[in-house]
C-alpha cells in the first residue's frame, strides 16, 4: 500500500511563527517594562517579614532544563520512531524526513503551550501585585522603622530604606510579583507535558518501568522546585499551589486539545493523493 502523502504549505509555517510571537512578545514586554499593581501592607503582617535567601533553583536553571530536556527527548523519540511512520512529507516540492515534520509539530505545540502558561502567569502577577514573604526584610519601609508604627494601619505610601537592595531594580520590582509562582507553573507545565508526551510517544519495550520512572522523576522535580519557593521564602504556599495548578491545567489542555498526541493522525496539514502529487511535482515552479 502506498505511503500517505502530506504537503506542508509554507504559509501555514509562517502563520505559526507569527502566532507564537504574538504570545511571546507580551512576555518580554512585561519583563522589561511591566509595572505591578501597587498593593499596600500592614507593618505587623508576619507573613511579610521572612528573611531573604537566594533561590535554590535559579531561573536560568529552570528554563534551560525545562525547555532543553523536552526538546532533546522529543528529538530523540521522533527520530527513533521514524521507521513506523509510513508517510511522505513534502514542503515546497522537496521531500523532507517525516520525523523532522513530526518534531516541528510537537516542539511547536510545546513552545506555544509554554508561552501561554508563562503569559497567563505574568498577567496574574502584574495584575494582583502580591507582596513576597521577604518584602519587609528587603524593603525596610520607612513607615515601619523604629517600632513607631501603629498596628493595623494599611500603608500604601512608603519608601524602601534598605541600602543593600533599594538600588537593585530587579529585586525591588520582583517584591510585588509573588502570586502565582512562576517557577511552579513553568516547572509543572514542562514536566507534566514531558510525562504526557512520553506516555503517548515512547514505544521502546526494553524496560517496562523506564518510561514511568522518567515520568515520575520529571513530575517530582517540578514538585521539588515548587517546594523550594516556599522554603526560600520567595512565595507564600498559596502562590505555589496556584502555580502548580495553573501549569498542570495548561499542560493538560495543550496536550489534549492543541497537540496531536491523542489523535491517530499526527498531521494537520493538507493531504493529497498520488496523482495530485505528480501534478505538484510537475509544476515545482508554482507555490505549494
Amino acid at each position: 500500500m502506498a505511503n500517505e502523502i502530506i504537503v506542508i504549505q509554507i504559509r501555514k509555517v509562517i502563520l505559526d511563527v507569527i502566532l507564537l510571537n504574538c504570545i511571546g512578545w507580551p512576555i518580554l514586554f512585561l519583563f522589561l517594562w511591566g509595572s505591578a499593581y501597587q498593593r499596600g501592607f500592614f507593618c505587623n503582617d508576619t507573613s511579610l517579614i521572612h528573611p531573604y535567601h537566594e533561590s535554590t533553583v535559579p531561573s536560568w536553571t529552570l528554563y534551560i532544563t525545562g525547555i532543553a530536556l523536552n526538546c532533546v527527548v522529543m528529538s530523540l523519540t521522533e527520530f527513533l520512531n521514524r521507521p513506523a511512520d509510513k508517510r511522505d512529507v513534502y514542503m515546497m516540492g522537496v521531500k523532507i524526513p517525516n520525523w523532522i515534520y513530526n518534531l516541528y509539530c510537537v516542539i511547536g505545540i510545546f513552545a506555544f503551550g509554554a508561552a501561554c502558561s508563562q503569559l497567563t502567569t505574568d498577567v496574574l502577577k502584574y495584575t494582583i501585585g502580591r507582596l513576597r514573604p521577604h518584602f519587609i526584610t528587603v524593603c525596610k519601609p520607612d513607615v515601619c522603622q523604629n517600632g513607631s508604627f501603629t498596628d493595623y494601619v494599611y500603608h500604601e505610601e512608603f519608601t524602601c530604606t534598605n541600602a543593600l537592595f533599594k538600588d537593585n531594580a530587579r529585586i525591588m520590582k520582583e517584591l510585588r510579583l509573588s502570586f502565582p509562582s512562576g517557577h511552579s507553573s513553568f516547572s509543572m507545565y514542562t514536566m507534566l507535558y514531558f510525562a504526557i508526551y512520553l506516555q503517548k510517544r515512547m514505544t521502546w519495550n526494553g524496560s517496562t518501568l523506564l518510561k514511568h520512572t522518567l515520568q515520575f522523576l520529571g513530575v517530582l522535580s517540578a514538585v521539588f522546585t515548587a517546594c523550594t519557593r516556599v522554603s526560600d521564602y520567595k512565595h507564600h504556599w498559596s502562590d505555589v499551589m496556584c502555580g502548580l495548578l495553573l501549569g498542570a491545567l495548561v499542560a493538560s489542555v495543550t496536550a489534549r486539545f492543541f497537540s496531536t498526541l491523542f489523535k491517530n493522525n499526527h498531521s494537520n496539514s493538507s493531504r493529497v493523493d498520488q496523482s495530485e502529487l505528480l501534478n505538484l511535482n510537475g509544476n515545482r515552479g508554482h507555490a505549494i
